[in-house]
């Protein structure tokens, strides 16, 4: 058994929500904006050992996302512990991270040293960002003005060239134009060579799944149904969609 880099341990996240009420029982009741708690993520366990590679798969509403962003320190929990063992994390996600009133380039100087970089050292990789994510004239404009796609390319350029020792990827890899899938997947094939770096990977991509991933968590209504290897986890899960 190597090294752990991630250690979760009975983690709970809970949000609430509007309950759904009609207008007539609002008005006759009384009730405004009454809430109620949501689990999310449901008292879940795993161990993630240094350099390895988990594909997370489960259909909308299981968790999955929720849980990476408390992996990432976005939510708190609620219960339970999360451990990175002192190892530095980004997120990949879209709709995450960036203030969206700013340019490109202030972006990435943020966003960089949100993760933990200098400003010297996020400046040092500036070109090799922008060069990557070829957004050309609007790295200067607000980001605000990007398509999803535009985002996706400045989010996973950031993270990939200022390299992380865990990597959390939710979805991106699937965004954007079918020349910056190809690119941004052999990339990420050259990050997972570095058995230092341990990476976790939110996709409904299970081709995708079964080409990069050492491992598959199978998540289901905020709990782990399984995990294993990534063949036979995605064959169970594909069958229990059908």
């Amino acid at each position: 058994m190597g090294e752990y880099a991630i250690e979760v341990k009975n983690l709970c996240v809970d949000y609430k929500s509007l309950k759904s009420y009609s207008i007539k029982k609002m008005l006759l009741r009384g009730k405004r904006n009454e809430k109620e708690l949501f689990h999310a993520v449901k008292n879940v366990s795993f161990s993630v050992e240094k350099g390895e590679i988990w594909g997370i798969i489960g259909k909308n509403g299981s968790g999955k996302s929720t849980m990476l962003k408390a992996i990432a320190g976005i939510f708190s929990a609620d219960g339970g512990s999360i451990d990175l063992k002192g190892h530095s994390v980004s997120l990949l996600s879209i709709g995450v991270g960036f203030q969206k009133n700013l340019s490109g380039r202030e972006n990435i100087i943020l966003a960089g040293m949100l993760l933990g970089f200098s400003e010297a050292h996020v400046r040092e990789k500036m070109d090799e960002i922008i060069q990557f994510s070829e957004l050309g004239d609007f790295i200067e404009k607000p980001v605000r003005t990007y398509s999803s796609g535009m985002y996706s390319k400045l989010a996973f350029s950031i993270t990939a060239i200022l390299e992380t020792e865990i990597m959390l990827i939710d979805e991106v890899l699937s965004v954007g134009d079918e020349h910056f899938k190809k690119k941004s997947l052999n990339k990420m094939k050259s990050l997972i060579n570095d058995e230092n770096r341990t990476v976790l990977i939110v996709s409904h991509s299970i081709p995708m799944l079964k080409e990069l991933c050492t491992k598959v968590m199978w998540m289901h209504d905020g709990e782990i149904v399984k995990i294993g290897e990534p063949n036979q986890v995605l064959k169970e899960y594909s069958e229990f969609m059908k």
